[in-house]
């Protein structure tokens, strides 16, 4: 019998043991109890689950395989191709009809459902950035494709979208840093029909989180491998992950990234719901001396690459926040146009007005800030200025959106019948969040 049936047994054996207790029905507790176990089974068993699939090479690398960089126009120029534009409207039309539908349960449940995520898997955004010699589809690399993609899933709902988009930011980092053993043994799983779960882990349970400031530790042992303690929060998937690329500070050397297989012994998980992303399904990765192989490590340490992946995750949650701003604008110029107050449209009050006006022109800044990083990013030049750029002003305006698009509605703004209460604590993320995406 395997992990996952044990446990699944030993939570039937507990629900038959409390059910023929009658002092449980005096109390009123039989449901309460009866939900209690069924999650914590449940989640037991998907925990377990996780950890089934075997991570092996399909082929021999002679070199790692990469994609070649996106040629850029001849003129400076930030309007989207035709292709990116076809692209854009296609995971757009995915956004709005299958996630918004779906993101007020997914909220609530504290998950995505796994039929969604199938969906988006099939939509493959994630073999889009593997190469064809990988058994993926992609032909160029361009962070500016995938800011676009980011920015049209958020527009369904930016929990949902992290959701979705989170196993595609380890396939992307394991193309750009992997080497072509550690590329033959992983990315296989991400071009096959069963995509694993996987999540970028940098963010840290600490205030003000500097990820170049690392409280997870690693050091190298003897033989070559590494031991890595420390705790990653805000994980999305955290519980059904098979895979994590994980940040910590390398004893002597600096910041690195390590590939860590969810089955790794003394790796455990901790629920951890947030205030916003709640569909992300996010928790803790808690990691006490994990043993790690030597070919764990990503890059050799590389300073200049953990400092790369800091940027591009930077800039997929200024595009989230684009798309998100977009969504809330969206809902909010119709509804002040048909909400009727003293006889007359509430558009018509110049604050309103002015109001709305400004969440258009700052989301206009918002989009231009991130297309230009993105745009450098992809040319090849440094982009580290204009994401810190991108950053801030996503960062303030975009919670500024969010509250403007709450106190737009009114009452309607603090309820969950109308998505702006969700906007708004999902755009509080963007400001402190770390890692899960990369574009």
């Amino acid at each position: 019998m395997n992990t996952a049936e044990v446990m699944m047994s030993r939570g039937l054996r507990l629900l038959n043991r409390f059910s023929g207790l009658s002092a449980i029905d005096r109390l009123g507790l039989r449901k309460p109890l009866e939900n209690l176990i069924f999650q914590g089974t449940r989640n037991s068993f998907r925990t377990a689950g996780a950890v089934a699939r075997t991570f092996a090479a399909t082929q021999k690398l002679l070199q790692p395989a990469r994609l070649p960089k996106a040629r850029g126009a001849d003129l400076f120029d930030l309007s989207p191709t035709e292709e990116q534009q076809m692209l854009r409207e296609a995971v757009l039309g995915f956004a709005l009809e299958q996630l918004r539908p779906a993101a007020q349960a997914a909220d609530a449940a504290l998950a995505a459902p796994d039929e969604l995520l199938k969906q988006s898997a099939e939509l493959g955004i994630a073999i889009m950035g593997i190469p064809e010699a990988l058994g993926g589809a992609g032909n160029e690399r361009s962070a500016m494709t995938n800011v676009l993609v980011a920015e049209a899933m958020a527009q369904g709902d930016l929990g949902l979208a992290v959701a979705c988009l989170a196993p595609a930011a380890v396939s992307t980092a394991l193309v750009l840093w992997g080497d072509e053993s550690q590329q033959a043994k992983y990315l296989p799983a991400f071009v096959g029909e069963n995509l694993p779960a996987a999540a970028l882990a940098l963010q840290e349970p600490q205030p003000l989180f500097d990820p170049f400031a690392l409280k997870t530790r690693a050091r190298k042992q003897a033989d070559g491998g590494y031991v890595i303690d420390g705790i990653k929060s805000l994980v999305p998937h955290a519980a059904t992950a098979e895979l994590f690329i994980i940040a910590a500070e390398l004893e002597g050397i600096g910041p690195a990234l390590f590939i860590v297989e969810s089955s790794s012994a003394r790796l455990s998980i901790e629920a951890e719901p947030a205030m916003g992303l709640r569909a992300a399904a996010t928790g803790r990765v808690v990691l006490e001396n994990v043993v790690l192989p030597a070919e764990s490590l990503l890059s050799s340490a590389n300073a200049e690459v953990y400092a790369e992946c800091v940027q591009l995750s930077r800039l997929g949650w200024c595009a989230l926040a684009v798309g998100t701003a977009q969504a809330a604008l969206d809902y909010l110029i119709p509804y002040v146009n048909e909400r009727i107050a003293f006889g007359e449209p509430i558009s018509h009050r110049q604050s309103v007005a002015f109001n709305v006006a400004n969440i258009a022109i700052e989301l206009e800044g918002m989009r231009l800030l991130t297309y230009r990083a993105a745009s450098r990013a992809e040319r090849g030049s440094d982009f580290a200025q204009d994401t810190a750029l991108a950053r801030k002003l996503c960062t303030d305006k975009g919670m500024s959106i969010g509250s403007d698009a709450v106190q737009l509605l009114g009452g309607h703004g603090f309820i969950k019948e109308h998505p702006a209460e969700r906007w708004y604590r999902d755009l509080r993320a963007v400001g402190l969040m770390e890692g899960v995406l990369l574009v």
